[in-house]
């Protein structure tokens, strides 16, 4: 199949750059880009309930993407990216959590004498 017949292709196609099927999906690749800059974060600055969206709806979604006619790859591969940057980030911040709960408890500093 030559360039021309192919770009013709992607261009009619019912889940191509000419429906909604096809610029919701690669919006959306711009939260994943997000959420894997987010990997150089403090995991402590990382929200739970931010992060069970991103993976819940990333599971959600994939399952979706399939059953939908025309069946959207591009939409089934964000949400699968979306679900494990999500993922991640959850296992970070609770290996935080319990790393945190493993550290000992340091005594309070004294407090200053008065004068």
């Amino acid at each position: 199949m030559s360039f021309a017949a192919s770009a013709r292709a992607f261009w009619n196609h019912p889940a191509g750059p000419k429906t909604i099927f096809f610029w919701a999906p690669t919006m959306k690749w711009g939260i994943t880009a997000a959420n894997v800059k987010d990997f150089s974060r403090p995991p402590e600055l990382l929200s739970v309930p931010q992060q069970s969206a991103v993976t819940i709806t990333g599971l959600i979604w994939c399952k979706y993407a399939l059953d939908i006619t025309p069946v959207n790859y591009n939409l089934m591969a964000v949400n699968m990216v979306m679900a494990a940057t999500g993922s991640y980030q959850l296992y970070r911040r609770f290996a935080w959590e319990s790393a945190q709960k493993a550290q000992p408890k340091a005594a309070p500093a004294p407090a200053p004498e008065a004068q």
